[in-house]
C-alpha cells in the first residue's frame, strides 16, 4: 500500500487519509514523527529485543549477568532463583539472539552480556524505582 492511497477505496479509508493530509500540511510535529519511525528490518529487531525482554526469566538473567559481570550457568540459575535447566533454556535463547556470550574455561561456561545497546539499557534502569 502507498501512503496516498486507501488500502481498499472505502470512505472511512478515505477520510483516513484526508486527515493524514491535513496533519501533515498542517502540523510539522506530524512529518518529524513520521520522520523518526525506523525501518521495518530496525522495527522487526527492536521488538524481539524487548520481546526477550519482556519475559521475567530472561528479564531477570539479564539484571544477573549485568550485576556480574561474568557468571556460570550454576551460580546464575542460585542467584536468579532458578533451576538450571530453566537457566540453561533462557541462556541458549539470549545466546541465539544475541544478547550474551560465552566464555569457556575448562568445563565451566561463563556467561556475559554481549549487545551493547541492551547493556547500556540496563544500565540506565538498574536503580531507577518504575512508577505505573
Amino acid at each position: 500500500m502507498h501512503l496516498t492511497e486507501p488500502p481498499d477505496g472505502t470512505t472511512e479509508d478515505a477520510a483516513r487519509l484526508e486527515q493524514r493530509h491535513r496533519a501533515l500540511n498542517e502540523n510539522h510535529g506530524v512529518c518529524e514523527a513520521i520522520a523518526a519511525l525506523p525501518s521495518g528490518e530496525t522495527m522487526h529487531a527492536w521488538v524481539t529485543r524487548f520481546a526477550l525482554l519482556a519475559d521475567p526469566t530472561r528479564l531477570t538473567l539479564l539484571l544477573c549477568i549485568h550485576a556480574a559481570g561474568e557468571i556460570c550457568v550454576s551460580d546464575l540459575a542460585v542467584a536468579a532463583g532458578l533451576k538450571d535447566t530453566t537457566t540453561s533454556q533462557a541462556l541458549r535463547l539470549l545466546r541465539a539472539q544475541g544478547l550474551v556470550a560465552t566464555q569457556r574455561a575448562g568445563r565451566v561456561v561463563r556467561y556475559r552480556l554481549a549487545d551493547e545497546t541492551v547493556h547500556a539499557l540496563l544500565h540506565e534502569v538498574v536503580g531507577h524505582p518504575v512508577t505505573l
